[in-house]
């Protein structure tokens, strides 16, 4: 059974309430001072405590989809395999379907209806990163009338270590899309579904790391070019926008800022705006000024030419601790033309998955005013 299965979860809490059950039961009788008592007794309570705190742990996981699986978990995850699509005249292609689900919205059954979100494997040509994703086809996307349309994408990424599923089940970004696109309040649209941990269980901040994962080319010419290639997306400058939240907020910013060719417009939801140098990253830059300062966004603004492109962040008064830097750099770029800057600030709501849901709807329509269909 997976991390994520609600058998494992359910076991869990069966034997923490077994194990509750029978301390109690069996405390009066370890109750004497002899050492197989006081054993007993400490037994019965770690025991316990274990697994009240797996119990919690699961149910976290659950809710915040921080680790996929055991291997993940443990820091066995390699993801280095690459899955090479071949196509009748024997080329490889970058990107491959190998599983389909429906959305869980009502009608959902039909991709006419509810549209369709597909498991990929993509290798970036450049790069030579694989990794996994999802993309969701909005309904229109399998509409006779539309068949000779394209359609404007948007990246979305989970925080670290985070998973795609955790897009799908916990931030809900189908289903919000497919309502918001279903009630006239935003474009139809394909997004792309993903953690920014493609080389995990590293953490690159989607940064090129010298002599290791190139991260952010991964992001910026592999990944929209595969995708580009198998779906009918928009080519011209405009077609792109990203989303992310948390470091996967701090990746589409900078990738916004760092690439207006690909992405007209990045939103960062609770972002922080430099990479972080911590044991998940290790030594990211390798000694390279230029590289260190490129990736912190505010000495980026200050010292390159602004780029044409737009961004949004988000953060609340109360609750997230990137408040007053997210106020220092919304008064940063919005001295700095052609650079647009929009923001989410909520009263109160902490670095979680409630405050991103409340945001996400917004957010979508934000970038879906933003982006082109041609």
């Amino acid at each position: 059974m997976g991390l994520t299965s609600n058998k494992v979860l359910a076991f869990a809490v069966l034997f923490a309430v077994l194990l509750f059950v029978g301390t109690v039961w069996m405390w009066p009788r370890l109750a004497r001072r002899n050492w197989r008592a006081v054993s007993g007794r400490i037994g019965l309570l770690l025991a316990t405590q274990v697994m009240l705190f797996a119990s919690v742990g699961l149910a976290a996981n659950q809710a915040f989809g921080f680790y996929a699986s055991w291997a993940d978990l443990f820091g066995q995850e390699s993801g280095q395999g690459v899955v090479v699509d071949h196509d009748a005249g024997g080329t490889a292609g970058p990107l491959q379907v190998v599983d389909t689900r429906q959305v869980d919205v009502s009608g959902g059954t039909r991709p006419q209806i509810g549209g369709q979100i597909q498991k990929v494997d993509i290798v970036g040509r450049q790069t030579h990163i694989a990794t996994p994703a999802y993309v969701y086809l909005p309904p229109e996307y399998f509409l006779p009338q539309y068949r000779t349309r394209t359609f404007p994408a948007a990246v979305v990424l989970t925080g670290y270590p985070g998973t795609a599923e955790a897009l799908i089940k916990g931030l809900h970004y189908p289903q919000t899309a497919h309502r918001l696109a279903r009630n006239g309040r935003m474009q139809p649209m394909i997004l792309v579904m993903m953690r920014p941990t493609v080389a995990p269980p590293r953490d690159t901040e989607c940064v090129d790391i010298p002599g290791g994962p190139q991260t952010e080319s991964f992001f910026a010419k592999d990944l929209p070019d595969a995708v580009s290639h198998h779906y009918r997306v928009g080519r011209k400058p405009g077609s792109w926008g990203i989303i992310g939240d948390s470091t996967g907020g701090y990746c589409a910013l900078k990738l916004a800022v760092h690439h207006p060719e690909t992405y007209a417009a990045g939103a960062g939801l609770s972002p922080y705006y430099r990479a972080p140098i911590d044991p998940t990253t290790g030594d990211l830059f390798h000694g390279d000024k230029e590289l260190k300062n490129s990736a912190d966004l505010m000495w980026y603004l200050k010292h390159r030419p602004a780029p044409d492109t737009s961004l949004l962040v988000s953060s609340s008064k109360h609750g997230e601790s990137n408040y007053r830097e997210t106020l220092r750099f919304i008064d940063l770029v919005k001295a700095k033309q052609p650079t647009r800057i929009s923001s989410i600030i909520l009263d109160s709501g902490g670095h979680n998955f409630n405050t991103w849901r409340r945001e996400i709807p917004a957010t979508l329509q934000w970038i879906s005013g933003r982006l082109s269909d041609r």
